[in-house]
């Protein structure tokens, strides 16, 4: 097939999305298919040749180590030669409509929010993952959480807080620490604080205006890192992270060395049944389609906490649920496959 692997985008998880469309891209050259990487903000403004060229004579692929660095969004906005509004750069749009299929390997808010999913369902583009209203519930902790209250998904007490002065000072005066302030649809821990105090709490707080309007405020709970991809339905073991230093942030997350990874996780019978679970009953609820990765803490008492669910999950080097999938014999190359025909069965039966 001819497939846009499209990446990059405007949010604050831009380049690791270089990094997960550019191993896409192989693996899926590798797998037969004429697969190109194409920026979803920048498009086509450097490609020297025709649209039309495009299957033919491949632009170069993205850097796939970028993802270490945290992008300058404001100097990606000013590259724009044409500095239109749209979240589609320039041959975006002509490019995918020429594919068979776009995989989306897009990372944030401008991808895995249900709003791109949307205008390629009313476009008749075909693409990989979750459909629009599984993304955009998903993309949002505090949508998320709010859909799976008593449901028997087990998660930390939250509450949505309004980023006004009253409000702020109100909740300061409370001091619920400790507590986790995240940005509710933000993404590899960009705008997540771990608060200990109060201070914490107010600089935590001060940090997210003009961020966002709200904040989820979440109950601390301590415990063990783990996370629980699902493929086609079914589970796939669930994977421990142990950062070296600090929480599982943006750092420890993409820089290699900086986490342990453990997989399958070397946890009880039971813990593991109940994390599979909880991973297959989100995604069920969500009607989430082809992938998906759930994150969870594990505490002292064998508890399984639910955090969040990912419906773009990253497929880089260092990503999870590789790991995961290869963990039961399943290889890169084939993941993706997999996803490809998953993600077209759901499109031809209207998901």
């Amino acid at each position: 097939m001819k497939i846009v692997v499209l990446a990059g985008g405007l949010s604050t998880e831009r380049n690791v999305s270089f990094s997960t469309g550019a191993m896409v891209c192989e693996a899926l050259r590798r797998q037969g298919h004429d697969a190109v990487v194409v920026d979803l903000f920048l498009g086509l403004e450097a490609y020297p040749h025709p649209v039309e060229d495009l299957f033919r004579l491949p632009p170069p692929l993205p850097d796939p180590n970028s993802k270490e660095q945290e992008p300058d969004l404001a100097a990606v906005r000013a590259a724009r030669k044409d500095q239109s509004r749209s979240l589609f750069g320039p041959g975006v749009l002509e490019a995918c409509r020429m594919a068979d299929l776009v995989f989306i390997a897009l990372h944030g808010a401008n991808g895995e929010d249900g709003r791109l999913q949307a205008a390629f369902d009313m476009l008749g583009i075909p693409y990989t993952g979750s459909g629009y209203l599984g993304s955009a519930i998903a993309m949002d902790k505090c949508f998320t959480k709010a859909v799976l209250a008593g449901t028997g998904v087990l998660t930390p007490k939250w509450q949505t807080v309004r980023l006004t002065e009253e409000r702020m000072a109100a909740l300061e005066a409370e001091e619920p620490a400790p507590c986790v302030v995240k940005v509710p649809n933000g993404g590899s821990s960009v705008g997540v604080y771990l608060c200990h105090t109060g201070a914490e709490l107010h600089q935590a707080l001060t940090a997210c205006v003009g961020v966002t309007d709200q904040v989820l405020v979440e109950q601390f709970v301590e415990g063990r890192d783990f996370s629980c991809g699902v493929l086609e339905g079914e589970s796939l073991p669930p994977i421990e992270i142990i950062p070296n230093v600090g929480f599982y942030d943006y750092k420890n997350k993409y820089l290699a060395g900086a986490s342990r990874e453990i997989c399958p996780a070397d946890i009880d019978g039971e813990s593991d049944a109940k994390m599979r679970a909880a991973a297959r009953r989100v995604h069920e609820l969500l009607g989430l389609v082809a992938y998906s990765r759930s994150d969870f803490i594990l505490d002292k008492e064998g508890n399984v906490w639910f955090l969040e669910v990912n419906t773009l999950p990253g497929m880089t080097a260092t990503s999870l649920l590789p790991q995961e999938a290869a963990a039961v014999g399943v290889d890169y190359d084939t993941l993706c496959q997999r996803i490809v025909d998953a993600s077209l069965a759901a499109r031809n039966q209207g998901k």
